[in-house]
């Protein structure tokens, strides 16, 4: 253990968000908000303990992993999508212009059922994991900025 009493050993899992690049901040914040709360919704991870800073108040626990946000050309997103979600030992997320668009859920599934995957155009992508895996299909993306 460190002096702050985390762990210093390396955690086994990753997780990232990856956005598309080049969309505004506001799009951005939201895509990568929407795929971290699907996939922490999916995860059987248990969070940090709840913290009390110094005045007593209490503060609830965190996710332990860093969230690396990545962006990605719109290409390189449907390529980590697909080679995510065809490895069985990844959890992968993804959302995209069909659900950005549409007015609630029951729109987006509809739309969705009229959309060949091929004309899935993805906003945002989240991958957890192996580190090692998770590290393998992400590692030459940059950090967005």
């Amino acid at each position: 253990m460190s002096k702050n009493g985390r762990s210093t050993m390396p955690l086994a899992t990753k997780l990232v968000l990856v956005v598309r690049d080049g969309l505004e901040p506001a799009l951005a914040v939201n895509a990568a908000a929407v795929v971290g709360l699907s996939l922490g919704a999916r995860l059987n991870h248990p969070l940090g303990s709840d913290g009390v800073d110094a005045s007593g108040r209490s503060h609830a626990g965190l996710n332990p992993h860093p969230v690396p946000v990545l962006t990605a050309a719109a290409d390189e997103l449907r390529e980590l999508h697909d080679r995510a979600q065809a490895r069985p030992d990844l959890i992968t997320v993804g959302f995209n212009e069909v659900a950005r668009r549409a007015r609630d859920y029951d729109d987006y599934l509809a739309m969705l059922k009229a959309t060949s995957a091929e004309h899935v155009d993805f906003v945002a992508v989240a991958v957890f994991g192996p580190r090692n895996r998770v590290t393998a299909l992400t590692k030459r993306l940059p950090l967005h900025t």
